[in-house]
C-alpha cells in the first residue's frame, strides 16, 4: 500500500498478471475505466437512511420533528460541515449531534446523545454486502480495460470496505479522495497518465461520479441505486447527454462501454 496525495491513498497491485484479452475497438478509445464504490459496488446509503430514521425517532421525544423540520435541518448542517468533516459516517454523526442539541434547545439528555453516537458507530461497522452480480460485472470490464476504484469518504472506513469486499485485487489502482469534483479528477487523470476523453466513470451519483468527468471531456455510466443522499442528487447535466449511458444492473456496464465505439 502506498500513499499518493494528502487527500487520497493509493493501493497498487504487486506482481499482478494482466489478464486482459486482445484490445477491442472501444479500448482504443477508452483506456481507463473508473468505478465508484458505495452504492455502486456494495450497499451503503441504506445504512445511513436507517441511522437517520432512528435519529429522528430520538429527536421526536423532544420536539415535533415535522414542525422543526429535523430532516431538512440535518441536511443543511451536513452541507455546512462537509468542508470541516468531509463525507461519511463520522461527519454525519457529528452533524446529527450538533443538530440534536440545536433543535431541542439543548434539552437533549446525555443518554440520548450517546444513543446518537452509537448510531454512527453502527454505520461504521456495517457489513459489506456486494450488489447482485457486481463481482462478475467488474471482472468482465477488467478483462478488457484497466480499471481503477475512486471513492470518497472516511479513509479508514473506505479502506475496510475495500478490504472486506474482496474486490481490491481486480483494480490496478485504488484512490480514496476527500472530494470528487473536476479538480480532483483532473489531478487523477494527470497521475494516471490518461486524458479525460479516454476515461469512463461508473457510479450511482450524477453529482460525484458522472458530471465532473463529463464536464472534463470523459464518459459516464450512471447506475442509479434505490436510495441516494439528497446532496448527491444535485447536478446540472441535461438528460440524454451523448457521453452518459444509464444502466440498471452491473451486467449492463460492459455493453454500455462497448456502445461508444466509433463516437
Amino acid at each position: 500500500m502506498e500513499y499518493s496525495q494528502p487527500d487520497a491513498r493509493t493501493m497498487r497491485g504487486r506482481g499482478k498478471r494482466d489478464n486482459r484479452g486482445p484490445r477491442s475497438l472501444v479500448a482504443e478509445m477508452i483506456e481507463l475505466v473508473g468505478f465508484d464504490a458505495d452504492d455502486t459496488l456494495w450497499r451503503s446509503q441504506d445504512y445511513f437512511d436507517a441511522a437517520q430514521a432512528a435519529y429522528e425517532a430520538v429527536i421526536g421525544r423532544y420536539v415535533d420533528i415535522g414542525d422543526v423540520r429535523v430532516h431538512e435541518q440535518l441536511l443543511e448542517t451536513e452541507r455546512r460541515n462537509i468542508a470541516l468533516y468531509g463525507y461519511g459516517a463520522k461527519g454525519m454523526t457529528l452533524s446529527m449531534l450538533e443538530t440534536a442539541i440545536a433543535v431541542t434547545g439543548e434539552r437533549i439528555s446525555a443518554a440520548d446523545l450517546h444513543r446518537i453516537l452509537q448510531l454512527g458507530r453502527d454505520v461504521l461497522q456495517h457489513p459489506v454486502e456486494l450488489l447482485p452480480g457486481i463481482r462478475e460485472a467488474v471482472a468482465a470490464v477488467a478483462r478488457e480495460f484497466r480499471i481503477v476504484l475512486i471513492t470518497k469518504g472516511d479513509l479508514f472506513h473506505q479502506e475496510r470496505k475495500v478490504r472486506d469486499s474482496g474486490l481490491g485485487e481486480l483494480f490496478h489502482r485504488i484512490e480514496i479522495v476527500s472530494e470528487k469534483d473536476p479538480p480532483t479528477y483532473a489531478r487523477l487523470f494527470e497521475e494516471f497518465g490518461v486524458p479525460a476523453e479516454r476515461f469512463a466513470m461508473i457510479g450511482n451519483s450524477m453529482r460525484s461520479d458522472i458530471e465532473p468527468v463529463v464536464r472534463l471531456g470523459g464518459y459516464g455510466v450512471h447506475m442509479p441505486y434505490a436510495t441516494t443522499w439528497a446532496l448527491e442528487r444535485e447536478h446540472g447535466l441535461p438528460d440524454g447527454h451523448p457521453r452518459v449511458a444509464q444502466v440498471s444492473h452491473g451486467s449492463e456496464i460492459l455493453g454500455a462501454l462497448r456502445r461508444w465505439v466509433g463516437r
